[in-house]
């Protein structure tokens, strides 16, 4: 797929997710294989206002050759403002989001809210397009509500305002994240648009990729929860889709490997302070669905240094063996 001048390669982007698409998750997400991955959410109105919290959400290391900023909010000029600074990041094109459900941002007109003003989101889009040289992309839900399915309508204005890309998480509002994921409506925004189409929603192992790809006829595929504790998602599917198999499966003790190097990374990124008490989730993500994961959740809640934490791998790699 292409989102302006740059050439993805791969068959899968991370979706953004606020507290969890940090720099330190991005970049181990790149390292297996993800063609594209998506800041966290950062204000508009922070990033004009000068905020250093909202600066940070979209700084971008070295090793983040492919990555965009998402910026939500609903006043066109604002946005626009915000996504001059995005483009200073050195992303690969500026996201708009259009989708989030959470009451913080859709609750006053950014995100998800969005989608009961389609003329609004067009403004914005068009006024982000003429600020910035990168490509705009936006993010959509299918609608508010299941009497509000208007994503088709919504794509097809976004499309004319400017919009390079656009992503289409196959959930109303209403839904939250709740099933089932809408895939006539995605297809649907796929066979409306000239423009490229990403499915979003469910994606967590090769079956429900495959459904998204082959049912939508979309043209790329974005994955959000599924790559929690699961960051070699990526590589599975490229090399499904590339070579009919999987032979990415990493075995516990490269599941904690891969762990450790992550939460050390946010730790250097983000402090110890910060990074040990974020990476707790992580680590609860990286330990699910493994023997004895109950017994270890006790322990990740109490996790106070990288020290512990090499401890707790070393733990669950014995607990394995014995």
């Amino acid at each position: 797929m292409q989102i302006g001048e740059t050439v993805l390669s791969g068959y899968a982007a991370l979706a953004p997710m606020a507290g969890v698409t940090d720099r330190a998750f991005r970049e181990i997400c790149l390292e297996y294989g993800a063609s594209y991955v998506v800041s966290e959410m950062v204000s508009s109105k922070g990033l004009t206002m000068h905020d250093r919290k909202s600066g940070m959400l979209m700084t971008l290391g070295e090793k983040e050759n492919n990555a965009a900023v998402q910026i939500f909010g609903c006043e066109p000029d604002t946005m626009a403002e915000a996504a001059k600074k995005a483009e200073q990041s050195g992303c690969i094109a500026v996201d708009i989001n259009m989708g989030c459900p959470a009451p913080k941002v859709a609750g006053h007109g950014g995100g998800s809210a969005l989608m009961k003003s389609p003329e609004l989101a067009a403004k914005i889009t068009e006024a982000v397009v003429n600020a910035v040289r990168v490509p705009v992309t936006c993010k959509i839900r299918t609608g508010w509500d299941d009497e509000h399915l208007n994503a088709v309508e919504m794509a097809l204005m976004l499309q004319q305002a400017g919009a390079s890309a656009l992503t289409i998480h196959g959930r109303t509002r209403k839904q939250m994240y709740a099933p089932p994921v809408n895939y006539d409506m995605i297809k649907a925004v796929c066979d409306a648009l000239t423009i490229p189409v990403i499915g979003n929603g469910d994606i967590e192992d090769i079956e429900s990729a495959k459904h998204m790809y082959e049912y939508t006829g979309c043209d790329f595929i974005m994955i959000g929860r599924g790559a929690l504790g699961c960051p070699w998602l990526f590589s599975q599917i490229n090399e499904y889709f590339t070579l009919g198999e999987v032979k990415t499966n990493p075995s516990v003790e490269e599941k904690m490997e891969v762990m450790l190097r992550h939460i050390t990374r946010l730790c250097e990124y983000k402090g110890d302070y910060v990074g040990i008490r974020e990476a707790r989730k992580h680590a609860g993500w990286y330990t699910k669905g493994m023997r004895g994961a109950a017994s270890f959740r006790r322990d990740i809640g109490a996790l106070e240094s990288i020290d512990q934490l090499k401890a707790l791998a070393e733990k669950i790699i014995k607990s394995r063996i014995e």
